[in-house]
């Protein structure tokens, strides 16, 4: 028998889809992607809602009122202290409600929906020279309403403030159904609202009340440091503040009202940035000397210690960049802004000269150059998170601050108290804000190890007080800091945050459970003693996780990198807008499924569902920044799915494309003069699952390895190149390869072909045959045996076999030498020309190009070689932020795909092509991107070798 004090979920539900125009989901498998943030913690909600207008949300909340049930409010769910997850019901504002409903440039004001993306905001508002000061790490994903709950900061907080300094009014809704606009308040807007019978009238007379009686333990005892986020903003209601309504809610993490909209305040943004990076003995000699930095007034001052650069290292992360920094053991990143390059350089200079001649310096006033140095800072959560060879290392106490005056002091004393529970964590952050970001090897799993973490941080808390700190300098208190608020304001202020709670909620339905009166830091743990993954035999390896698939289910952290309009990841996300389709909602359900027990509720339909529109861009494994890799859980996914059920037919027609195109090429004349036939393609089509919008390609007359005649030794020998020829060039588009032999002729190497026709498998991928796959592999491996124990290079034209030879390859045969030798001798034909052929000189042809990366080009390969190459023939050349062209090898002919498929590539690369002039080559690598551009554009794309060809036959 259900708790008569719990909500009627299904009645709920019901009312909530009869009201709302928007969405409301409350599957099991809905749940679960909002089940958790970028926090330790989970906990399922009772549903979700997506609403498309704000009277959806004032619609919801009444009915939830209805009901009793308890709601909070998202926008990215990138919050690190748990605050985006609990049990009652989520709204998730980033899909619509992201309306900027009014830019003023003359009043340096903006006013937007709630699921605005900061970036957004800030990319309207640069077009007028402003900018929206906050600029927290996420900024190119997290919105406006969920940068207000958690009081967002950034690296230019030092110039900007908290977002708290840049709201100026709140339009907010209250569970009991007040909606009002707030912000400062006058004395004579005081009496006319409490003088009235306006709605509003008890919350003022409230809140004066509350203010009247602490102002005294407010003006006290809230620290009085530059990141004092913890607590409430009680100190903005103190009539010296303009007894500020909007902004004693900032920070207030959802647990007090909603809000709708917001007015925020822009400033006037620099026309001119420089960066003065300084080097230190350690980050403690470093953070000594923040206060003297401080006075030269930069805009941002950052700090890492050498910890974290060893971590970047080890993880391969921007080891083109690191020789940019000065000599030291920890650094300092002062940025100035200025009117234009030489003002910004000379506040840069002046700082270096006061500092004196025990601080090593570098001066960039370089954009590109100043943009590689903040990507160093930037890789800190990707590069501590998951090191070989070392425990994960987690959110928990990521988040302190300090007086600036103090960091150094608090660095040495955290150090020694992380050593003395066996802890080894970097050390970065807002240094000029005495703010600490740090992700610590908590074992999260076992009881002992809970219990040690709890009293870390109960140690930790101590600490940072003692030195007028605070709990929480950026991120929140939420469920990680909450219960640790009575240390840092005593029980006389903590009463008052209760009741400042109680006057805007009464009922206590707001985010419960967070920032006051929260669940303990260690309940409600994503992993926690009863973490008890699945051990299935899997077919990958996954060298990178010990424990394997289970534990490469973990790896993602939330913070929803995935959730962005550039880049390559995620295609179906930047179409859809929809969490199922990120790749951090695609791990979540893995992870849920994984589980033992009742957390395994979740359906695998529910994962396929999710995983259906990944198109295995490979994009999350280079650009997630801890590596998540989507393309190969999907895969492994679908092995094990498929085991007991039958595969769509595309899986055949397209998953085993490699023996339909081989047995077609005997008699290519024929099977193309069939497809001819009236009605025949389209019923082929239906047969094999494939979109009728779609034309299927046609075979060469003359396959490729029919038409191969290796060409003349050059007389002095020549290195010895294989060339692989992949299926779809090799009996579809064998000019691709030809004009690859010519290449690599012309370039005097000796060239050559495996013996007999071969395929790496990449359709089967798709389709989760992976014992058939590994099969290919083996045979590959046994063929080219000699070229690989010669160590022969082998160039590969198509991206997406490279990507099997440097990633499914080892993956799927973990302890076959021959596969890691494999792939450290295979190569790009960019890569093989501008890397390892000594001398080669690019043919000249000064002409305009238009470059789009294949996905695997851009995620496993690198596009860096190929934009050389091709700028060293003398081309100009466009390069869109195309991410995906949508094709993605079977996806884009697959019906149920189609729609998608055509989103991807309409998003840039498309109206990019249309908009290129005839006279622009179009340059492209990928079978599938070539294919994609021909058919909906009718524009024939170029492989980099048929470019190089023709400018060689210019001469």
């Amino acid at each position: 028998m259900s708790n008569p004090t719990e909500p009627d979920t299904r009645g709920l539900a019901q009312q909530l889809e009869s009201a709302l125009e928007g969405e409301v989901r409350f599957s099991d498998s809905d749940r679960a992607l909002y089940s958790t943030d970028a926090s330790n913690y989970r906990q399922l909600p009772l549903g979700v809602v997506v609403p498309k207008r704000i009277d959806d949300i004032v619609a919801a909340t009444e009915i939830c009122r209805q009901h009793g049930a308890s709601m909070f409010m998202r926008g990215a769910g990138t919050s690190l202290a748990g605050q985006c997850c609990n049990d009652g019901v989520v709204m998730d504002t980033s899909k619509y409600l992201d309306r900027l409903v009014e830019l003023d440039p003359d009043a340096r004001t903006a006013t937007v929906e709630p699921g605005v993306i900061c970036d957004s905001l800030r990319n309207a508002a640069n077009r007028h020279g402003l900018t929206f000061g906050p600029d927290p790490a996420t900024h190119d994903r997290c919105t406006i309403g969920g940068m207000i709950g958690n009081n967002s900061c950034g690296v230019r907080s030092v110039w900007a403030g908290k977002t708290v300094e840049n709201v100026e009014e709140l339009e907010v809704l209250t569970y009991e159904g007040l909606r009002t606009w707030v912000g400062a308040t006058s004395e004579t807007d005081y009496e006319r609202i409490t003088g009235s019978t306006a709605p509003n009238a008890d919350l003022y007379l409230g809140l004066r009340a509350l203010v009247d009686g602490n102002a005294a333990q407010i003006r006290d005892h809230f620290p009085q440091l530059p990141r004092r986020v913890s607590g409430y903003n009680l100190d903005e209601l103190l009539p010296e503040r303009g007894f500020n309504l909007a902004r004693s809610l900032v920070g207030s993490e959802s647990t007090c009202a909603i809000v709708l909209r917001a007015k925020v305040k822009l400033l006037t943004n620099p026309p001119a940035h420089c960066l003065a990076v300084l080097g230190f003995e350690d980050v403690f000699s470093a953070a000594d000397r923040v206060p003297e930095i401080l006075t030269h007034s930069p805009i941002g001052l950052e700090g890492m210690d050498e910890y974290l650069i060893q971590c970047v290292r080890t993880m391969k992360l921007s080891l083109q960049d690191l020789p940019m920094l000065p000599a030291g053991g920890g650094w300092l990143l002062a940025e100035f802004g200025g009117e234009d390059s030489v003002d910004a350089r000379r506040k840069a200079e002046d700082l270096v000269a006061a500092l004196g001649n025990g601080v090593n310096a570098r001066i960039f006033d370089d954009p590109g150059q100043q943009a590689r140095i903040w990507l160093i800072r930037k890789s800190a959560l990707g590069a501590t998170s998951f090191v070989p060879g070392q425990p994960p290392a987690w959110a928990g106490w990521e988040d302190s601050a300090v007086p600036p005056d103090r960091l150094g002091e608090y660095l040495r004393g955290l150090v020694e108290l992380m050593s003395s529970y066996g802890y080894k964590a970097a050390l970065y952050g807002h240094f000029g804000d005495g703010c600490v970001h740090t992700r610590i090897p908590f074992d999260l799993r076992s009881a002992p190890g809970i219990a040690a973490f709890r009293s870390f941080v109960e140690e930790a808390a101590d600490l940072t007080l003692a030195m007028g700190g605070s709990l929480s300098g950026e991120h929140g208190d939420g469920q990680a800091r909450g219960s640790l608020l009575p240390k840092m304001f005593g029980p006389r202020l903590m009463e008052a945050f209760r009741t400042f709670k109680r006057i805007w909620d009464p009922a206590g339905k707001m985010n419960p459970g967070k920032l006051v009166d929260a669940y303990p830091v260690d309940e409600h743990l994503r992993l926690g003693t009863a973490y008890r993954p699945s051990q299935a035999a899997t077919m990958f390896a996954f060298p990178n996780d010990p424990e394997g698939f289970a534990g490469a289910a973990t790896r993602c952290v939330g913070v929803g990198r995935c959730r962005n309009d550039t880049g390559v990841m995620c295609p179906s996300y930047m179409v859809t807008r929809e969490e199922k389709h990120s790749t951090r909602g695609r791990a979540r359900l893995l992870f849920e499924l994984l589980q033992e027990g009742p957390r395994a509720r979740d359906s695998e339909q529910g994962v396929k569902e999710a995983l259906d529109l990944c198109l295995a861009c490979k994009g999350c494994k280079s650009e997630c920044p801890v590596n998540v890799d989507m393309a190969t859980y999907k895969a492994e996914f679908l092995s094990h799915y498929y085991r007991r059920r039958l595969r769509p037919s595309s899986a055949y027609s397209m998953g085993l494309i490699h023996w339909w195109l081989s047995a077609g090429s005997r008699a290519p004349g024929l099977a193309n003069a069939l497809l001819a036939v009236p009605g025949v393609e389209s019923t082929a089509k239906k047969l094999g699952g494939i979109a009728p919008q779609r034309r299927i390609p046609r075979l060469a007359e003359i396959d490729f390895r029919r038409g191969f005649t290796a060409p003349a030794a050059p007389e002095s020998g020549g290195p010895p190149v294989l060339l692989w020829p992949d299926t779809f060039n090799a009996f579809m588009h064998p000019e691709v390869l030809h004009a690859g032999v010519d290449v690599l002729a012309g370039a005097g190497c000796r060239v050559s072909i495996p013996p007999r026709s071969l395929c790496c498998g990449r359709p089967l991928y798709d389709f989760g045959m992976l014992g058939l796959a590994r099969r290919q592999l083996r045979q590959i491996l046994d063929v080219l045996e000699p070229q690989i124990s010669d160590g022969t290079p082998v160039v590969v034209l198509e991206p997406s076999c490279l990507a099997v030879f440097r990633d499914e390859m080892t993956n799927l045969l973990p302890d076959d030498a021959r596969a890691a030798r494999l792939k450290q001798q295979s190569f790009s034909l960019a890569e093989f020309l501008t890397e390892q052929l000594e001398g080669y000189e690019p043919p000249r042809m000064p002409s305009s190009a238009l470059l789009h990366g294949h996905c695997h080009h851009k995620s496993v390969i690198g596009m860096g070689p190929d934009r050389k190459l091709l700028e060293g023939i003398g081309l100009d050349l466009t390069v869109p932020d195309s991410g995906c062209c949508g094709m993605a090898g079977a996806f884009g002919f697959e019906k149920e795909h189609y729609d998608v498929s055509i989103a991807c590539g309409e998003r840039v690369l498309l109206p990019a092509v249309r908009d290129t002039g005839a006279q622009t080559l179009l340059i492209t690598d990928g079978f599938s991107c070539r294919e994609q551009i021909a058919q909906t554009t009718g524009r024939d794309a170029l492989h980099a070798a048929q470019v190089l060809r023709m400018a060689s036959r210019r001469r």
